[in-house]
């Protein structure tokens, strides 16, 4: 699978995000950028095939398809969207996520479940009380239950705090196991991460080059 972003916008009366260009594909973790507290959620809506861009053209397999994005790609941890509410425990978080993907649900299915991830300590907490890679990971896993999902846009799992490295890793894991990642973080993240996925903090000045990190344009 490959999604690509061409020059895509959203306006809407306002500069919701500017033009943006990236490229994501299975077998490979890209670092997307965009900052601001609403950036981040536009762009993993529009590479999900969740938003539909009011400029540029998002494409998957070189087609125009928002209908088989939205099959093929999971949105993980999206504030406000597809991010578990803070206060639920975390048992309760996989019982409906098990649920989703047709799997037998319930307390104690999610525990053994748990149990499985080396998770089965946390199954009683409120979910934000999860360190950043414990939730991400558990994300992550809960999302490829669903056997149709070939790619992961995870969305601002730099607001969590922790080492950007670490995340960072988890996506890696996961293209190595054959799935597409895009993962949205700040600039900050960018200059942590530019030693690890090869690619500085500059971002290059032509917008339609495809990149293993893209930022958003100015």
């Amino acid at each position: 699978m490959r999604v690509r972003l061409d020059v895509v916008g959203k306006a809407e009366g306002k500069d919701v995000l500017p033009a943006t260009t990236l490229v994501f594909e299975t077998g490979r973790a890209t670092l997307g950028f965009a900052e601001t507290e609403q950036r981040p959620s536009v762009l993993g809506l529009l590479a999900s095939g969740r938003m539909r861009p009011d400029s540029g053209q998002v494409l998957i397999d070189g087609e125009v398809d928002p209908a088989q994005m939205r099959r093929r790609i999971a949105l993980v941890d999206a504030p406000d969207i597809s991010a578990p509410e803070p206060n639920v425990a975390v048992s309760g978080v996989v019982g409906e996520e098990l649920m989703f993907a047709g799997r037998r649900a319930g307390r104690s299915r999610a525990r053994k479940w748990l149990g499985r991830l080396g998770m089965a300590d946390a199954a009683h907490l409120p979910v934000s009380n999860l360190d950043p890679a414990r939730r991400i990971r558990m994300l992550c896993e809960l999302a490829v239950l669903r056997g149709d999902v070939e790619g992961l846009v995870v969305v601002s799992p730099d607001r969590h705090g922790g080492d950007p490295r670490v995340w960072w890793a988890l996506g890696s894991d996961f293209a190595d196991r054959g799935f597409a990642v895009l993962m949205i973080a700040g600039e900050a993240s960018r200059l942590v991460l530019g030693p690890v996925t090869g690619v500085g903090p500059d971002v290059p000045a032509d917008p339609t080059a495809e990149l293993p990190v893209e930022g958003t344009a100015p």
